[in-house]
C-alpha cells in the first residue's frame, strides 16, 4: 500500500538526484530541478537524500494515504493541506490513514518535494528512480502521475500508530533553510567557453539588466525574455557538451538556461553557466519572474558548493537525531528505520 492519486496535477512526477554517467550515450541525467529541497525532504523523513521523491508542479495533485506514514514537503510553498487543515513546509509530519493531502494555492516557488519514510517503490532505470519523459522510462511508467495511479511506499507503513485517531500529527521541529538558498538578488555565474563570443555591450546587458522567466519554459530549459544579446561574428560550433546550468545563446539574440531535463549536447555559443550552488535558486524561479546575473569566478564558485554542502551534512544529522529520539519514543526502534 501507499498513495493513490485522486486527482491529475498538471506535471507531477517521480524523481531522485538523478542518472549519472550515460550523458556519453545521449543519456541526460534528469533528476528533479531542486537539489537542495529533495535532500531537505529526505532527511527530515531520515532516508538516503537521493531517495525517490514526488516532484510537484502547480496546480498539484491530491493524494489518499492509504496507510499511515511519515512525510515531508520542501522547496515551494503549495498551500498544503491534510483533510483541509494546513500543514507546514520543512517540518515532519505523520499523517493517519485515508487522509488526503492537497494543494490550495502557489504562494512561492515554482517545484515542491514530497518526500516518504523509506521512499516509494518504483524501479530503477539506469541506477536511477528519475522519470525520463523523452524515453518514457523510469519512474511510474516513464510518465507523469495520472488519476487513478498508485504508488507503493518502499515498506510497510508506521507501526504502532503514531496519529491513533487524529489526521495527522506536526513534529515539534522544522528545518530552517534560508541559508541553502542565499544569494542575494542575482544569480550567479561563471563564464563560459564562448563568453568571449559576446560583444562587450551585451557583456554589460546580461549581468546589468534584468531577464524574464518566458512561459515557454520548462524542465528541459528556462527561456529568457530580456535585452537581445549579440555575437562579436556569425561564427557556428559544432555540437558538444552542455551540463545543467549551461547558458546558451540563440540565433535570436534570446538566452536559453539548461536544466534538470537538458540534452548531452548542444550546437549554440555557452555563454556561461550558473553556479551550482544557484541552480536550486534558480529552479524555483515561477514564469513571468525577473532574475538578474553577476559574474563570479570559478574558484568562488567552488567555495560557495563546497559551503552549502556542509550545511547539508550537517543539518541531515540534525535531522537524524530529532527524528529517531522521537520514533523511539513510540517504540519504533533504529533497525525499523
Amino acid at each position: 500500500m501507499g498513495i493513490q492519486v485522486i486527482k491529475q496535477g498538471i506535471a507531477d512526477s517521480l524523481q531522485d538526484l538523478g542518472r549519472r554517467g550515460y550523458q556519453h550515450l545521449g543519456i541526460n541525467p534528469g533528476g528533479v530541478m531542486d537539489e537542495v529541497a529533495c535532500r531537505v525532504a529526505n532527511m527530515l523523513v531520515g532516508n538516503e537524500p537521493a531517495e525517490a521523491v514526488l516532484e510537484l508542479h502547480f496546480p498539484a495533485g491530491s493524494f489518499l494515504f492509504q496507510e499511515e506514514a511519515l512525510i515531508a514537503l520542501a522547496g515551494a510553498d503549495f498551500g498544503a493541506t491534510i483533510n483541509r487543515t494546513p500543514i507546514p513546509l520543512h517540518t515532519p509530519v505523520v499523517i493517519g490513514r485515508n487522509s488526503v493531502l492537497e494543494f490550495k494555492r502557489p504562494t512561492r516557488g515554482a517545484h515542491c518535494y514530497l518526500a516518504v519514510r523509506d521512499g516509494f517503490r518504483a524501479p530503477r532505470w539506469l541506477n536511477s528512480y528519475s522519470t525520463n519523459l523523452r524515453a518514457r522510462v523510469g519512474g511510474y511508467n516513464g510518465r507523469i502521475l495520472e488519476k487513478q495511479d498508485e504508488i507503493p511506499f518502499y515498506t510497510a507503513g508506521i507501526s504502532p500508530s503514531i496519529t491513533g485517531n487524529r489526521d495527522m500529527v506536526v513534529l515539534p521541529w522544522q528545518a530552517d533553510v534560508q541559508a541553502l538558498y542565499d544569494g542575494g538578488d542575482r544569480i550567479r555565474l561563471v563564464e563560459g567557453h564562448e563568453w568571449d563570443w559576446l560583444n562587450e555591450p551585451s557583456r554589460q546587458l546580461l549581468t546589468c539588466l534584468p531577464f524574464t522567466i518566458s512561459a515557454q519554459s520548462d524542465r528541459m530549459g528556462y527561456r529568457l525574455k530580456g535585452p537581445s544579446l549579440k555575437a562579436v561574428s556569425n561564427r557556428q560550433m559544432i555540437s558538444t557538451g552542455v551540463t545543467r546550468g549551461t547558458i546558451q545563446l540563440l540565433p535570436s539574440g534570446d538566452l536559453i538556461v539548461l536544466m534538470a531535463d537538458h540534452q548531452s549536447t548542444g550546437g549554440y555559443p555557452r555563454l556561461a553557466h550558473v553556479a551550482g550552488v544557484d541552480v536550486p535558486r534558480l529552479a524555483q524561479y515561477r514564469f513571468n519572474e525577473q532574475v538578474g546575473f553577476e559574474i563570479i569566478s570559478v574558484a568562488q564558485a567552488e567555495d560557495l558548493l563546497v559551503s552549502r554542502d556542509q550545511s547539508l551534512q550537517q543539518l541531515q544529522g540534525a535531522c537524524a537525531l530529532r527524528l529517531n529520539k522521537y520514533l523511539q519514543e513510540y517504540g519504533i526502534h533504529r533497525s525499523e528505520l
